[in-house]
């Protein structure tokens, strides 16, 4: 049992090592993307994500605020807020876990910074608590990449895997789509026990389902 347990824990060890190469490799080829090329693929994704089943016919949708050289989430927030939906943001808080506040439109975000950690948008109205994202139809992840097994590959706080493990814990069964630019749909990210698979990715260029 121990030898069996030596070989798990190398094998864990292996993925956390080839999760942070990846990261790395990711973000420089997001940060090597000029702001136009950004613009054009934030208008694509929007309209993109817009065509999903699964965001038409949702009533609450849990999303984010994209910062830096993200794919562009500010076009889709004010469509989904435009087309009625209730769009939840997260807070940030201390110990890595989101809370939430309900999207008012572009004047209600407020800068908020945090230690060690770029300066984030956040909501500025009333939170609800880390449960409220149980109440969402569909979230919207961030991530870095995806495997054909709808395997996301974040970036490593741990703040979503919280919010995933909280999901199931309430058995609450929302649509799962992540974010991504177009080459960020990969051959295969590398996994651990903890990751969960999406349902769903958006690029610039189309969506993609995976079975679950």
């Amino acid at each position: 049992m121990r030898h069996l347990t030596r070989i798990f824990d190398s094998a864990v060890t292996e993925n956390q090592h080839a999760k942070t190469a990846l990261r790395r490799h990711l973000l420089a080829a997001r940060r090597a993307l000029d702001p136009g090329a950004r613009r054009t693929a934030a208008a694509a994704l929007a309209a993109r994500a817009l065509g999903l089943p699964e965001l038409a016919g949702a009533r609450t949708v849990a999303a984010y605020v994209s910062v830096g050289s993200e794919p562009g989430t500010r076009e889709l927030l004010d469509a989904l807020r435009a087309a009625g939906k209730r769009v939840l943001l997260p807070v940030l808080l201390a110990d890595n876990d989101l809370d939430w506040a309900v999207y008012g439109g572009p004047g209600t975000l407020a800068e908020a910074a945090h230690t060690g950690k770029m300066t984030l948008l956040e909501p500025a109205g009333p939170r609800l608590g880390p449960q409220a994202v149980t109440t969402a139809d569909a979230v919207l992840l961030p991530g870095l990449a995806v495997d054909g097994r709808g395997m996301r590959l974040g970036r490593g706080g741990g703040s979503y895997d919280r919010v995933l493990e909280r999901l199931e814990r309430a058995d609450a069964h929302p649509a799962l789509v992540v974010l991504l630019y177009d080459d960020e749909v990969v051959a295969r990210v590398p996994e651990e026990p903890h990751d969960h698979p999406v349902q769903a990715v958006a690029t610039p260029s189309g969506v993609r389902r995976f079975s679950s």
